[in-house]
């Protein structure tokens, strides 16, 4: 089609249609990216709130506590990193083997789940359960615990 002038604009239409392609593809890679991300940043989470948890009970200043007292303590330490990263759930600790005794490994595995954003013919409603696990050995030479001594741990 022609214009009064001599200008075409047959190319108009064609370039219409890849705008609105183009900004469809960036819309769901923006939202598949979103999704991606908010796992990763929950592995990062999942990751503190371990480590800490495990923290918390290897470093006791007390040694007489007994396994729920451990269990709150590493609970509370998970619970401050979660927060840290932004999470208000309360964090899932299972797996847990809290023993403070003299070599012993202690393990602490926490979990969380990721709602995605919902991306239509992409992303299948849902939950990702997100998981990290974090062991620590006991000071072989702490003071206070039972156990005689280096011998305990095998080196």
């Amino acid at each position: 089609m022609t214009r009064p002038g001599g200008r075409e604009q047959d190319g108009f239409t064609a370039g219409l249609d890849a705008l609105a392609f183009g900004v469809l593809v960036f819309v769901f890679g923006t939202l598949l990216v979103v999704n991606a991300w908010a796992v990763v940043d929950a592995q990062f989470a999942t990751s503190a709130a371990a480590r800490e948890a495990v923290r918390a009970v290897v470093q006791a200043e007390r040694t007489d506590l007994t396994a729920a007292q451990l269990e709150a303590r590493a609970f509370g330490a998970a619970r401050q990193a979660f927060l840290a990263h932004g999470y208000t759930a309360p964090p899932t600790l299972t797996d847990t083997s809290l023993s403070l005794t003299r070599c012993a490994t202690v393990a602490i595995t926490v979990a969380l789940e990721v709602r995605p954003t919902i991306v239509p013919g992409l992303v299948q409603p849902g939950a990702y359960t997100v998981r990290a696990t974090h062991a620590e050995v006991v000071d072989p030479f702490r003071s206070g615990l039972e156990g005689d001594g280096v011998g305990d741990c095998g080196f």
